[in-house]
């Protein structure tokens, strides 16, 4: 089993669209749609189990760079999730601050002010 990747999706892009797209080459076993948690829309990629590896492969073949609705997908091979320092919205991140300058050296720390 195979899960790739298909980016640069069109928004109102449906499981059912990328059932169709994806059928003709081999089984599917599951198809998901992210969405953005607040507003429940697409955010126009999603992840597609294709059952048999030689299936995946030629799906990526003839599917990457296709147009649909508008757009060229972007479809390989899905890479594991990196265990990053978080950021975006919901904390985890240092909020877009940096204890480095513009040159890429640490600063010095400032003596206490009490």
């Amino acid at each position: 089993m195979k899960k790739l990747f298909v980016g640069n999706m069109n928004f109102q892009t449906t499981e059912s669209d990328l059932r169709t797209l994806f059928e003709p080459f081999g089984n599917i076993g599951e198809i998901h749609i992210a969405t953005d948690r607040d507003t429940g829309r697409s955010r126009g990629f999603a992840f597609v189990e294709m059952t048999e590896d030689e299936a995946a492969e030629k799906a990526i073949a003839a599917l990457n760079g296709k147009d649909v609705n508008g757009r060229a997908l972007n479809v390989n091979e899905a890479r594991p999730k990196t265990q990053s320092g978080g950021g975006g919205r919901r904390g985890g991140g240092r909020g877009g601050f940096s204890r480095d300058d513009d040159r890429g050296s640490v600063r010095q720390r400032r003596e206490p002010r009490w």
